[in-house]
Order: C-alpha cells, then structure tokens, then sequence
C-alpha cells in the first residue's frame, strides 16, 4: 500500500504529532508498505530527506514555531499523483489537511484522518481567547471531517469530544504507540550521568516532568505543589524537561516559592536520547489538562517508572493499578497524592507491566492503523464513493458506522 501522510507539524519540529507520525511510518513501513509525508518548510532542515515532501510555508502568528502551508496545491496533486497513493491520511485540521482532502479527492481514493488535539485547551493562542469560542472549534471539526472515511482517536476522550460535536464520521480509537526497546534497558551509567548533570544526589527523590513548557500543560500545579511536597519529603527535587513559552513565567513562579535549588529546568531534550531520563527518576510527574493521551506517560511506563498524573479517562484506565502509577482528580490533590504514594512505596509489578507493553507499542500501532485502512476502504467504497458517483442526497443517507476499541 502506498500511503501519503498530511501533517503541518513534523520534525525538527518537536511535539506530540511529530512523534506520532514518524512512529506509524516507521511501523507501516516495517510492514512492507510505502509511506510519504507532506508536510511544511522548516528553517532549521539544511538537506532532502527521503519521503518527504515539503510545501512552502510560514510561522503562524501566534504560534511562531509552528507553520501554515501557503503554497503547493498543484505540486502535491502531481506529487500523489505520480507516487501512486492508495490513501491519504491527515494529521492536521488546519493547511496540509485540506490540502490532502483536495489530493485525496483529486485522485478518486479514500481520505481517513487522526484527531490529535483538543482545540478548545489553545483558544486563549488566538486574541487572549477573546476571538475564537469552542462553538468555532466545533464548526471546523464538523467541516473538515465532512466526507474522511474514518477517524483514528488517541483516547475516549477525543471520541466523546467528537460525539459532542456531532461529527458522524466513523471513530475509532487507536492510542500511539511508542518503540518499547528504545525505552527498555538503560545502563546505570547513563542514569547516573544524568543525575551528576544536573545536581541531583542518589539520594534524592527525582520527580521528572516531560513536556512543551505552555500554560495548558499545567506545569504550574506541579511547581505549586512542591513547597508541600519538600516538607515532607526534603530530599525531592523536580526535573522539568522541555521547552516553550512559558518557561519564564515558571522560572518565576518557581524562584517566588523560593525552590531554585528544588526546581530545575534542563531545556529541551530530543526524543532520541530522552531514555536516561526517564531511567533517572524516581517518578514522572503531570497535572496537564490538554493531552488527547500523552506519549510520555507510556515512555515513563515502559522505562519502568512509576507516575503520579492528573487523571482522564485514559490515564485512569492505563494507571489502573497502584504499582505502575496513581492519578488525581483535581491541581490541589497532587501534592497530598505524590506524598502518599511514595509513603506507601509500592513496587512496580513487572507482570502486570509485561501485560501491558503490547498494548502501548508501535507494533500494536502499526497493526491496528492497518485495520482501520481497511475499514475505510470499505467504508469509503459503500459509502463515500456512491454518495458522489450515485449523487445520494447526503442528509437522508445514514451511513454504515464502525465504532471500535482496537
């Protein structure tokens, strides 16, 4: 199969999707298929990279490291078109998206697409959030999904968030899943490396939080929660990995609750060597509010550390026994559950973890993606396709629905 992925977002450029959409090409070609990304300019790439076709574009203006494509409809069709396509996938809702709806549709082949953020948790990006409301998030969800054959969900969350927009396009939940061997065996050297760089004792309790330093990801609860944490437990200290917006205002709020010593930024850290750290803790840490499911809790949990996390339907589930980790439900438990759970000092079970790690891989990834490409074509054959062959009126036409847990 040929399969031609539209992203906005994609490496250097580092997040979540980025992560996501090299893991399944990765996957999908490991399975004899063909994968190419479409995707935006970057400054910072300085050669062609194979697969990858790139579109003209510029930073997007209240997002300045991320970028919207400007240019480039007739170059991708003829691209797609002389590759030979079976299915375009989007990973975007916004420029390279519609652009590989027009590709998909051009070339007469099915359209399936990945929902992997909650808008609502960016509005306040946009004019403090005075311009666009969540009824706007709703309209362009409902308008881009119109006619895909298929939509892959990170987590119930994202399902029950489309069902609430009265998107009918058939859902399906399909968590990312992460390359289980790169995070399994770390040597105590490069743990203890890690500590050493950053002024950690072996004696200290090392908390480690992993994410894109912006308002909703909720680092603030964390930090808050640290002079509570430090009287009970005088020996832990906080690792705050990543970078972004936000990271003054947390240096601040950090220096006002006068935890210079406890609180330490390392800056961003490339996914490729992000391991170690993970190795290094003693738990992951995380009070976000915005993730759809968030790669860093199965990379903490398959690098066998133990996590303390605000809950959702997803976390709750993946964390349902105490030994892999324990969830909160609201920013002012954290604390409090942190000191509990390390008082309870409950270990891991690495049984239970086995049993798990399939689950959260990239090969279960790959595997379920390629269901779901099938799933799409059929749906794309018997409904889609005679919808616009036969001219059915679309509103009288109820479609064959797939709803499934993979």
């Amino acid at each position: 199969m040929k399969i031609g992925f539209f992203t906005d977002t994609y490496f250097p450029q580092v997040s979540g999707v980025s992560t996501s959409v090299r893991t399944l090409k990765h996957e999908l070609e490991k399975n004899g298929h063909d994968v190419y990304i479409f995707t935006t300019t970057d400054p910072n790439v300085t050669e062609l990279e194979p697969g990858i076709i790139r579109m003209p574009s510029i930073p997007l203006a209240s997002f300045k490291e991320r970028r919207i494509v400007v240019s480039g409809v007739v170059y991708a069709y003829y691209a797609a078109k002389e590759l030979e396509l079976d299915i375009v996938h989007t990973h975007t809702e916004f420029g390279m998206g519609f652009l590989g709806k027009y590709v998909a549709k051009s070339l007469g082949i099915p359209c399936v697409h990945t929902y992997h953020t909650m808008y609502e948790d960016y509005l306040h990006y946009i004019a403090n959030g005075k311009i666009l409301r969540p009824y706007h998030v709703r309209q362009l969800s409902r308008f881009f999904t119109h006619r895909v054959s298929g939509i892959a969900c990170p987590s119930q969350k994202v399902v029950d968030k489309l069902l609430e927009y009265d998107i009918d396009t058939p859902l399906s939940i399909i968590p990312t899943g992460i390359d289980i061997d790169k995070f399994k065996e770390v040597s105590p050297a490069m743990t203890k490396e890690v500590r050493e760089r950053f002024g950690i004792a072996d004696s200290d309790l090392l908390l480690v939080s992993v994410c894109r330093l912006s308002y909703e990801k909720n680092v603030q609860t964390i930090i808050s929660g640290m002079p509570k944490i430090t009287a009970a437990l005088p020996h832990a200290k906080l690792l705050i990995v990543g970078a972004g917006p936000y990271r003054e205002a947390l240096e601040a709020q950090a220096a006002s609750l006068g935890l210079t010593e406890q609180v330490i930024f390392s800056g961003e850290i490339p996914n490729e060597i992000i391991s170690p750290v993970y190795h290094a803790a003693d738990l992951f840490v995380s009070a976000s509010d915005s993730e759809t499911q968030g790669l860093m809790y199965t990379e903490a949990m398959a690098s066998q550390t133990q996590v303390v996390a605000k809950g959702n339907d997803y976390l709750n589930e993946l964390f349902d026994d105490r030994s892999l980790g324990v969830t909160f439900a609201e920013d002012h438990e954290f604390a409090e559950t942190l000191i509990a759970y390390v008082a309870d000092s409950i270990p891991l079970d690495k049984e239970l973890l086995q049993e798990k790690l399939y689950d959260i891989s990239s090969t279960a990834f790959g595997h379920r993606i390629e269901s779901f490409y099938e799933d799409a074509f059929d749906y794309y054959a018997n409904v889609i396709d005679r919808i616009e062959e036969e001219e059915i009126d679309e509103k009288r036409f109820i479609p064959l629905r797939f709803f499934k847990n993979r």
